[in-house]
């Protein structure tokens, strides 16, 4: 059996219903693929806790655990791991998204998600972030 590596992910959605991405950079797994900001989580620290570091880190942005709404998961199998992804929602944050860590970052709309290079993984997250990234242009 493959090791389980869990990782937490933010769906970070502007009032114009946009979604951040991240490009992986060049000599990390999957280079040049994009991706939800976030990352793995360290010994004993929740997915909320590992979000808001991974985001502070990545991109110099400050979330609270309180605006982290669950969206939706992923569970994949690489060859050498299996992944377990916890998707958070996020409206809210402080700051300006700045990439720190040598990866490219865009504003994506809604119609821009299907033509995309994404980890296989993510490719089944679209559907439910087209979903939030309407939500939060139309509210009910």
């Amino acid at each position: 059996m493959s090791r389980l590596l869990l990782v937490s992910a933010a769906a970070l959605i502007d009032d114009a219903g946009r979604v951040l991405l991240a490009r992986r950079p060049a000599g990390k797994p999957l280079a040049g693929l994009w991706e939800l900001p976030g990352g793995k989580l360290e010994p004993g620290e929740t997915p909320e806790a590992a979000l808001v570091r991974e985001c502070a880190e990545e991109l110099g942005l400050v979330l609270a655990p309180a605006d982290l709404e669950p969206l939706t998961f992923a569970s994949h199998g690489y060859p050498d791991f299996h992944l377990l992804m916890a998707v958070f929602r996020c409206r809210r944050w402080q700051g300006t998204p700045r990439p720190t860590e040598g990866q490219a970052i865009r504003w994506f709309a809604a119609d821009e998600l299907d033509g995309l290079d994404l980890p296989p993984a993510d490719r089944r997250l679209i559907a439910p972030l087209k979903r939030a990234m309407a939500a939060a242009v139309n509210p009910i």
